[in-house]
């Protein structure tokens, strides 16, 4: 297995001076595909008219849209749903165990239909499916059927790297789902949730334009597999590209007219910070599924962060809504030039 290191081409002037950045915020200049076409479109078309403005934010720039409280769930970013009677097989696994139903022949050739055929790092070069096989295969855990409708099968023990996974099914709606939670060891930031779907090609995502009966079962997963409350997201999709899954949660939210939550304006600045740093290795990476590649953190980054610092000091809000707006420019931004390296392979350490 090859490590390769992506040299980003740099520029730095634009950026330092913030100049150029006037008018509608990244958030509004370019809306999800899913927002704005039934149909996803990928390569090349999906990024026409998509172009932001340079890298840094100014200090007079306004804000961006506030992180969304309710879903923005839109049917349509989910390709080729399977007929309900299609999946009818599935109520028999009631009562069973995860590792019992993944062992089934025509359960296991339905992940392969619902999974990205691509090739995935955990520990090591592997198909997605065969990773899941791995969390899934020996899991004593039982499966879920919520309100007669959403399966789930998931495993908590990994052999290494303290992998886990679930997949999530809607039986009536015919969309599926799936998770896999590891500490990465080859470069990339770590701990990582990566949530993928065959059916879904979308080129940029946030949280809340998933179904919000998915949303509840990863939270619910996320409990009861220890999984950090903020951690790296991406999303794998059809055209086996991973992409961010942007935290666009706002954890200062009020629930039934209380009191935000302790310590909720750190939470979404933590949150801001790690989508960031996603999207910086991704745009490195070239959204290879199997990346191994050390993060560079380049001048470009460098003069970002200090005009981040000028503008707002340890004000939290003014933190977030620039970093915000930053990753809204990686993620949008055309792929840039690099320079490529071989370097030594080396095997992570399994845990």
């Amino acid at each position: 297995m090859k490590h390769v290191v992506f040299i980003v081409c740099l520029s730095m002037f634009s950026i330092a001076t913030g100049a150029g950045q006037t008018g509608p915020g990244p958030a509004q200049q370019n809306p999800s595909p899913s927002q704005s076409n039934p149909v996803p479109a990928t390569g090349p078309e999906a990024q026409q008219g998509q172009s932001p403005s340079p890298d840094a934010p100014g200090p007079e720039q306004p804000a961006p849209a506030e992180s969304a409280d309710a879903s923005q769930y839109n049917k349509a970013i989910f390709q080729n749903p399977i007929p309900s009677e299609q999946l009818s097989f599935i109520n028999r696994f009631a009562g069973a165990t995860s590792g019992e139903v993944v062992r089934d022949r025509q359960f296991h050739k339905l992940m392969q239909h619902l999974l990205p055929d691509c090739m995935f790092h955990y520990g090591h070069d592997m198909p997605l499916l065969e990773a899941m096989d791995t969390v899934l295969h020996d899991s004593r855990e039982q499966v879920e059927i919520r309100d007669g409708r959403y399966f789930v099968v998931s495993g908590h023990s990994g052999p290494y790297l303290l992998g886990r996974g679930f997949l999530w099914i809607d039986l009536q709606d015919g969309i599926a789902l799936g998770g896999f939670y590891f500490h990465p060891t080859n470069g990339e930031p770590t701990p990582a949730v990566n949530i993928f779907s065959s059916q879904v090609k979308e080129e940029y995502l946030a949280m809340s334009e998933l179904p919000p009966a998915f949303a509840d079962e990863l939270s619910r997963w996320s409990d009861e597999s220890r999984v950090p409350p903020i951690t790296t997201r991406y999303f794998i999709n059809g055209a086996k590209r991973k992409i961010l899954l942007e935290h666009d949660e706002d954890y200062c939210a009020r629930m039934d007219g209380g009191a935000a939550p302790e310590g909720c304006e750190q939470m979404n600045s933590d949150a801001a910070d790690i989508d960031m740093d996603a999207a910086n290795y991704l745009e490195q990476t070239h959204h290879a599924t199997n990346a191994t590649a050390w993060m560079i953190t380049g001048q470009e980054q460098k003069v970002w962060l200090q005009v981040r610092v000028r503008t707002c000091g340890d004000l939290l809000p003014c933190r977030v809504r620039l970093t915000r707006e930053r990753v809204h420019v990686i993620i949008h931004r055309p792929p840039r030039p690099h320079i490529t390296r071989s370097v030594p392979s080396t095997r992570p350490v399994r845990h």
